[in-house]
């Protein structure tokens, strides 16, 4: 139950190297939407969004149901929804993606599959200009 002083050390040189701030756990189940002002690492699952102004990274057990929102992304795990990325998306050989795709760079290794469409270049905008656009088609009928 209790930890030495030097365990506590050892996590916090370890996490402030990762430059992921918060951690799904491999086994964790969270429902609802994450919004997180540094990085985040999933190797749980989110039944949710999750936008983050930092690096996302879903693991190789990380599912994702619910759109993303970051500035860069790496891929290894599953995600079921769309995927806005300001700079560079990174899908490894062991992602499997399916949904919409709005990105700056993509990089896309041997293995790796995506089902859906792919926006890629000058049309990634600033997330608030996006969010606007999207609250308003909402409201339309």
């Amino acid at each position: 139950m209790f930890k030495s002083k030097n365990q506590e050390i050892m996590v916090r040189s370890t996490e402030s190297n990762s430059n992921l701030a918060d951690k799904i756990a491999e086994g964790t189940i969270f429902q609802g939407d994450i919004i997180s002002s540094k990085g985040i690492r999933i190797d749980g699952t989110i039944k949710g969004s999750v936008t983050c102004e930092g690096k996302i990274v879903v693991g190789k057990s990380g599912i994702v149901e619910g759109d993303i929102r970051c500035h860069h992304a790496e891929i290894e795990g599953v995600i079921k929804s769309s995927i806005f990325v300001k700079e560079l998306l990174e899908l490894k050989s062991t992602a499997n993606l399916s949904g919409e795709i709005t990105t700056g760079r993509l990089s896309v290794e041997p293995g790796a599959t995506f089902t859906g469409s792919c926006k890629m270049g000058g049309v990634v905008k600033e997330f608030k200009e996006e969010k606007t656009l999207g609250a308003l088609k909402e409201k339309t009928a």
